[in-house]
């Protein structure tokens, strides 16, 4: 009996190491490293099949954008969307947390900038309500370093970097 509890214990435990941290653990979080940085906060809500999430990441891991977008600010990702097997991939509470900022219907990937108070900065949307998603138009690309400008103060230098990344891609 007690080895059979000792298995039932240690499955649980094992379980539970892989399971994912709840979105609002996540936001707080970055919320607070933001907040002892001085920095703002890039949340984006993004899922493993996402193939334009996958390029917004790459795009924001390049050698020539990573520090830009590490100096101003701090990046978190809540997984949400998932299919089948990868359901355990989804943060719990995500969805809700998207829903939140209006981003439920937006398509992937969705993000916002918030103050580290967790105030709303902007978000993905475009002055048609569209969601930018990665941003890969000239145009799009304009939006999102106005918004870039507008939530961390990056400097014009910076700001053609991301321009020039994001338009290439």
């Amino acid at each position: 009996m007690k080895f059979k509890f000792l298995v039932i214990l240690g499955v649980f435990f094992f379980q539970f190491s892989f399971a994912q941290e709840k979105a609002d653990i996540v936001l707080k979080k970055a919320l607070t490293e933001a907040k002892s940085q001085n920095k703002n906060v890039l949340l984006i809500f993004h899922a493993s099949w996402c193939k334009w999430c996958k390029t917004m990441e790459k795009n924001m891991e390049l050698p020539e954008t990573k520090p830009i977008f590490d100096k101003k600010f701090v990046t978190a990702f809540v997984d949400v969307q998932e299919r089948g097997d990868k359901k355990n991939l989804e943060n719990p509470g995500g969805e809700a947390l998207m829903g939140k900022y209006k981003g439920k219907d937006a398509g992937l990937p969705f993000w916002l900038m918030l103050n580290p108070k967790g105030e709303v900065i902007t978000d993905s949307f475009n002055e048609k309500n569209e969601n930018l998603g990665c941003p890969s138009t000239a145009e799009e690309v304009a939006v999102f370093t106005a918004k870039l400008k507008k939530s961390s103060k990056m400097n014009n230098k910076e700001l053609q970097i991301v321009q020039k990344v994001f338009t290439k891609n």
